[in-house]
């Protein structure tokens, strides 16, 4: 038995019946009650405290993607000074925090989960009005992070047994895990529960202290996650919630009592980051670890076997789901040119179908997506394509919201941006390929490994996908988003990402390091 034998996953809400849609709606209403919600100090006041408090950097605003004057929040802009102070924060709590009982850290995190099981139609809400997640992935987003919590507290519990190792006589050998220092947690906005959910429990069960900076398009729910640790018992030093933009961000990589760096985001953000943690700074001892995880290029292929009743609808949520922002959301399909026509078209027509409105509404297939700033580069993508798409769903019209129309282009060049960019909208590209081979070929020679999917009847083609590790994570004949904690453990290759795979068990042993110690016990004479 394995010490994550007795984890489950938190199961969803059934929201297809009216009376559990009706609770989520009145969630929805009550948390309007108080909005413009006021984020205080970095160490993370109550919602509805005065002023945006600490710093000197103004204000950060979030806003309902769907309805931009709606505003949500209010927060800091965190400074460089800010973060600075932050770290220093949580340098000074770190061997109080360190020195607990790792059963104690373990029970604390427990406690979390279980405040952000009783609020989670209220955190749902939040971030359905301020990620724009529909309510579906929106309340999948809340029982990730509940599960993160629970998973990592289990695989903590592990750890601190240590490990056995070869005896000898007269020689006693034990091997014991022991955290590395402050780590900075910088987290995105997409999956702004689960994802900082699962980064920053991971360091705090370690025995690590945490500087937390939650994207600045979603500071409510970073916010909501400090709570829930605050109200469970973790110190407000050994969790600091720093609010900001870059600056903040970039003083956390370079401060030298930083010790580790877990960060989700761009690859082109990931990658300034490993240059900089690679850099000694004066007063630093050690080298950072950093852990990033940066997006992919992920492509489904469809075998000319493949049952297009499972494979259309699979790729159409693997494509458009929360409007294409997730770094394993499928960007093309590469489909045997026997069957690439009937795809194709079925895929148009199920494209065309989707019904584009506010996340808050349960009819919404596609929610907007996140700001401005999107709309206009992924514009950009479409506006450059070689050819006109092969079908573009309609948004709503009259409305301020930031919406992309869902689109599908087939047979673009292998040199476009569409076809070799990550887009991180909902956009997608259609493929003709002559064999499962070539498709193969196509994905490894790519910059990214992170999700794919295969759509096939034969088992031997399966077996020889799966075999030859084409990316972190492969999904035979189902969508290719959803990753679960403890059965789907997450994580690519190439240029998406550093690794470990999160929620799975190897996770924590980025944010401990391992000390030996070898004891001869064949003593001479009497101990007095």
């Amino acid at each position: 038995m394995t010490a994550h034998a007795t984890f489950r996953n938190e199961p969803a809400l059934e929201l297809r019946r009216e009376p559990v849609r009706a609770q989520a709606l009145r969630a929805l209403a009550e948390l309007r009650t108080k909005l413009p919600l006021r984020i205080g100090s970095a160490s993370g006041a109550a919602w509805g405290a005065d002023g945006a408090g600490g710093g000197g950097g103004g204000e950060l605003r979030s806003h309902n993607p769907a309805d931009p004057a709606e505003l949500i929040a209010v927060a800091p802009a965190g400074t460089a000074a800010d973060a600075r102070a932050a770290v220093t924060r949580a340098d000074a709590a770190l061997t109080a925090w360190a020195s607990l009982e790792a059963s104690v850290r373990v029970r604390t995190l427990q406690r979390a989960a279980g405040l952000l099981r009783e609020r989670r139609l209220e955190l749902a809400a939040l971030e359905v009005l301020e990620a724009g997640k529909p309510w579906p992935e929106a309340d999948a987003d809340v029982c990730e992070a509940i599960d993160f919590l629970e998973y990592y507290a289990l695989g903590a519990a592990a750890l601190a047994q240590g490990v056995a190792l070869l005896q000898v006589p007269g020689e006693r050998n034990t091997l014991r895990y022991h955290p590395r220092g402050v780590h900075a947690v910088i987290a995105p906005w997409n999956f702004p529960l689960a994802i900082p959910a699962g980064m920053v429990s991971a360091a705090l069960v370690t025995g690590n202290t945490v500087v937390f900076k939650p994207a600045e398009q979603t500071p409510a729910c970073g916010h909501a996650l400090v709570q829930a640790l605050h109200a469970a018992g973790v110190p407000e030093d050994a969790v600091v919630l720093l609010t900001g933009s870059d600056e903040p961000a970039r003083e956390l990589v370079a401060h030298p009592l930083v010790h580790g760096i877990a960060f989700t985001g761009s690859c082109a953000a990931g990658q300034h980051i490993i240059r900089a943690a690679a850099e000694p700074h004066p007063g630093q001892r050690h080298v950072k670890r950093v852990i990033a995880e940066m997006g992919g290029k992920n492509c489904i292929i469809v075998d000319a076997d493949a049952d297009l009743d499972d494979a259309v609808p699979a790729i159409v949520k693997s494509a458009f789901g929360f409007a294409g922002q997730k770094c394993s959301a499928a960007a093309r399909v590469l489909v045997c040119e026997e069957i690439a026509e009937p795809l194709s078209e079925r895929l148009a027509g199920a494209i065309a179908a989707l019904r584009v409105g506010p996340a808050e509404d349960f009819a919404s297939d596609l929610s907007a997506v996140i700001d401005a700033e999107a709309v206009t580069r992924i514009g950009a993508f479409l506006e450059g394509a070689e050819h006109a798409p092969r079908v573009q769903a309609q948004v709503p019209a009259g409305t301020d919201g930031h919406y992309v129309p869902p689109t599908m282009f087939v047979d673009l060049p292998s040199s476009s941006r569409i076809v070799r960019e990550e887009v991180f909208g909902p956009v997608l590209s259609c493929e003709r390929v002559t064999s499962v081979e070539a498709a193969v070929r196509i994905v490894q020679e790519g910059d990214f490994g992170l999700t794919g999917g295969l759509f096939t009847r034969s088992p031997r083609t399966i077996e020889y996908v799966s075999r030859l590790g084409i990316v972190g994570n492969l999904y035979v004949n189902r969508e290719i988003t959803g990753a679960m904690v403890g059965r789907q453990p997450f994580g690519g290759g190439r240029l998406s990402g550093t690794g470990p795979k999160a929620g799975g068990p190897d996770y924590l042993l980025s944010f401990v390091e391992a000390r030996s110690v070898s004891e001869n016990t064949v003593r001479h004479g009497l101990v007095i």
